[in-house]
């Protein structure tokens, strides 16, 4: 039976111990090395070269198991990172995937899935949790709600005069109707008559609704408004 090699990163050093002692009972786990922080995790790992890496996440800084597995995986994509935390926000999770982790696990979890999760990543078993995968689709819907967003905006951006531009850009930097009209040399009706226009291309009410989607989607980065 082939020995799964396991190294634990945590900065707790009960954690690390309890770990050892449940990997001992497990006649194809031995745990090769333990660190207790990411920096620590990142030199050991190098050297032994284990095949899975429980990881914590906040250590010597809250992102620190998370900058590990990314720097790991760059290094030696053939050695697989676990997250095993504390931490349930979606931001954590969605990072841990994002820097190369094959599983996310909570530290409240039965012994049986954590030792599970090890086996199955190590067979390259990828098996989302519901919860986890429910997480990851609800992200995916929401990147997919904002790429259309975008699109839309910039789609009316193009769509917006010269006149129509110019103007957005001094509402969006705080500048009043009375004040725009002032410095372009035109009465305030004016300028009303050229704001109901940008609010009918972008189909809103409000000017302070088109204000909030541009900051939401940062279009500002892109035109420098």
């Amino acid at each position: 039976m082939p020995i799964i090699k396991v190294f634990i990163a945590d900065d707790a050093p009960e954690i690390r111990s309890y770990f050892q002692m449940i990997m001992k009972n497990e006649p194809d786990m031995e745990v090769v090395g333990t660190a207790s922080s990411g920096k620590e995790a990142v030199e050991k790992v190098m050297k032994l070269c284990p095949d899975i890496v429980l990881m914590d996440i906040q250590m010597e800084n809250r992102m620190a198991g998370i900058e590990a597995i990314e720097q790991i995986r760059e290094i030696n994509p053939n050695i697989k990172s676990i997250v095993l935390t504390i931490h349930e926000k979606d931001d954590f999770l969605f990072k841990a995937y994002a820097a190369g982790a094959a599983d996310y696990i909570i530290k409240t979890r039965s012994v049986v899935d954590i030792i599970n999760s090890i086996r199955n990543v190590m067979a390259n078993r990828l098996m989302l949790r519901p919860e986890v995968a429910n997480k990851l689709m609800g992200e995916y819907r929401r990147i997919k709600e904002e790429q259309g967003k975008m699109k839309g905006t910039l789609k009316v951006m193009t769509k917006l005069t010269n006149t129509e531009f110019e103007i957005l850009k001094l509402v969006f930097n705080g500048y009043s109707y009375k004040t725009i009209a002032q410095q372009r040399f035109v009465e305030e009706t004016t300028i009303r008559s050229q704001v109901y226009w940008i609010l009918k291309k972008f189909g809103m009410q409000k000017m302070k609704d088109v204000i909030h989607l541009l900051i939401e989607l940062n279009i500002f980065d892109i035109y420098d408004l």
